[in-house]
Parts: C-alpha cells; sequence; structure tokens
C-alpha cells in the first residue's frame, strides 16, 4: 500500500507558501484534536517538480511548475499527490493567491450567494486575502459591493477594484454608516471577522438576505478560538426577514475546486483578476524569506498589516533533479 502511494506522489522544491487565518486553528488542533505534535502545517504552496512517483510521471515531468493544497506546505521540500498538484504557467506568489483565499471566495459567493445583479453585497475584511476576491467576484455579478477595511491606504486598494463603499472601521461607525446608507438592508453578506462585525451584519440583513460566515478571525488567537457572539435572538432575526445563515468550509467543496481554479487562472492571465500578494516588504524585519518567517507572517496578518494574500518565499538550498 505504502508502495503504491509513493507512486503517485509528487517531490516539490517549495518558492512560496501561502499563510492563511486558520492556520493557527490547524496548528491549535481544532481541526483534528487526535493528532499530536510534530505534524506537518501549512495547506498550500508552488514551486517545481523535482521528483517523481512512476504513476505521477504520466502526469508530470521533472521541471514543471505546480501548485497545491494540501497539509503539509511549510517546508522547503514537501511531497504531494498528484491528483492534489495543479500545473501552474510560472512560479508566481499570484497563483498560490488562488489555492485557498480566490478559491473560497469564488465556490462561496457562486454555491452559497446566489448573486443577483443589483444586490447589494457586504463582503469584510474586504482589502485581506480572500476579501479582495469577493470584492470582484460581485462586482463581476454586477452587485453593489461595501468592503470593510481598517485602513485609508487599504480603503484606496478596494476602490482600485472598483468597490463602491470602502469603510474603513478605525474612522468611521460600521453600524451607524451600514443603517444610515443602506436602510434597505444588505443582500449577501461574506462574512470573516466574527464577534461583533457578524452581529451588525446579521442585523443589517435585507428582507431574503444571506450571509456566509467563511470564518471569525477575531476570536481564533484566543484560548477557545471563538469570539463572543450575541445570537440568543438570532433565529428571531432570520425568521422575520426570511433571511439565511451558512457556513462555508473549502474541504466540504472539492467538487467545485477544479473548476473554480481553472475559471480563476483563466481569469487572472486574461488580466481580469487582481492578485494582490503581500509579502512583507513593508513589515518590521522586513521581506518574509525563508520558513524561520512564517511566524512573522502570522503576527503580521494578525496585527491587521496585511493588504491582500500573506505569502512566504522560501529559500530552499539548490537541488539537482531526483526520482523518487
Amino acid at each position: 500500500m505504502m508502495l503504491k502511494m509513493m507512486m503517485m506522489m509528487v517531490a516539490v522544491i517549495e518558492s512560496f507558501v501561502g499563510v492563511n487565518a486558520s492556520d493557527i486553528n490547524y496548528s491549535a488542533g481544532r481541526y483534528d484534536p487526535s493528532r499530536k505534535p510534530p505534524f506537518d502545517a501549512g495547506f498550500e504552496g508552488i514551486g517545481e517538480v523535482v521528483g517523481l512517483g512512476l504513476s505521477a510521471s504520466s502526469r508530470f515531468t521533472i521541471g514543471d511548475t505546480v501548485a497545491y493544497f494540501c497539509n503539509g506546505a511549510f517546508a522547503e521540500y514537501t511531497v504531494v499527490p498528484a491528483k492534489e498538484s495543479v500545473p501552474v504557467p510560472a512560479v508566481k506568489p499570484e497563483f498560490l493567491t488562488l489555492l485557498v483565499s480566490g478559491a473560497t471566495a469564488y465556490i462561496a459567493l457562486k454555491r452559497l450567494g446566489d448573486l443577483a445583479k443589483g444586490e447589494t453585497v457586504l463582503v469584510t475584511a474586504a482589502a485581506g486575502g480572500t476579501g479582495q476576491f469577493a470584492v470582484q467576484f460581485a462586482k463581476q455579478a454586477g452587485c453593489h459591493v461595501i468592503g470593510t477595511c481598517s485602513s485609508d491606504e487599504k480603503a484606496g486598494f478596494l476602490k482600485s477594484l472598483h468597490c463602491d463603499r470602502a469603510i474603513n472601521y478605525t474612522t468611521e461607525d460600521l453600524a451607524k454608516t451600514l443603517r444610515k446608507e443602506y436602510p434597505d438592508g444588505i443582500d449577501v453578506v461574506y462574512e470573516s471577522v466574527g464577534g461583533s462585525v457578524l452581529e451588525v451584519a446579521v442585523n443589517n440583513l435585507a428582507n431574503k438576505g444571506r450571509l456566509i460566515v467563511i470564518g471569525f478571525i477575531s476570536g481564533y488567537q484566543t484560548q477557545v478560538g471563538i469570539p463572543h457572539f450575541k445570537g440568543a435572538t438570532l433565529p428571531v432575526k432570520l425568521l422575520q426577514r426570511s433571511a439565511s445563515m451558512r457556513g462555508f468550509f473549502l474541504p466540504h467543496f472539492m467538487s467545485d475546486y477544479r473548476e473554480a481554479l481553472g475559471n480563476m487562472m483563466q481569469m487572472f492571465v486574461k488580466g481580469r483578476l487582481v492578485c494582490e500578494v503581500d509579502c512583507g516588504d513593508l513589515a518590521e524585519g522586513g521581506r518574509f524569506v525563508g520558513l524561520e518567517s512564517v511566524f512573522r507572517a502570522v503576527d503580521y496578518m494578525y496585527a491587521g498589516k496585511n493588504l491582500g494574500k500573506v505569502v512566504v518565499e522560501v529559500a530552499p538550498p539548490s537541488v539537482s533533479s531526483s526520482k523518487l
């Protein structure tokens, strides 16, 4: 059995790895409590094929550029199943942004958002890794898009994505702004913050509104990993508006993954999709280079300093191609 598995594997020398808010959930054992340290972490990477199992050689050759979404990305070298490896045109971090962040936005809005032209969509943490894609996909669907962010720089970035209303919550009261400017409510919410922001989103849903929960980053650093939420009246609020609230976890939608990834790659290549990458050039300590920078990249993201997807450039030693 082990030999058969190895025959279907691809060995990759990493060039870039992605940092996600849920990395600390995984490392804390919240996704799989049965796992005990040490175990591999990191969800996504992009690099060059340096070794192939016999079966995998029918799909790839040494030197191919591939991206992948599976556990164990935080490494200089990794071995991944050929079926989970995706050919990409070049070793560019922009392609990496699509694997988790882009796919989450694309599939969640398509499967759960049921977007219609002219609807109003609220994207929280809109200038982050996945928020930037939710803004663009909602605009492509002909929606009026509101995006929340934490600085004027991020608001400017959202405007460059044609976001109709960027709300800097450090200078504007989100709840008051939504009530005043959108009295008819919000049709679709793409929510990743949780806590008080989720409460505001629920309170501002329109009739038949759809709220998609893709995360709750405000609570991930707490001991229990869940932010406080005043949900006692949630059933009443949903009932009064015929509204819905649904969760989205990417691994549950893998049947949609290949199509989503292929479509997004085509959009990017044709210049129809912005994939903003933040490699920490402006971070304290400088650019995120090497695996030792992963912890800085995570802290940087949780401090709300990133603009776009946080990516670490891996600097492995040189290697000659080999067969598994």
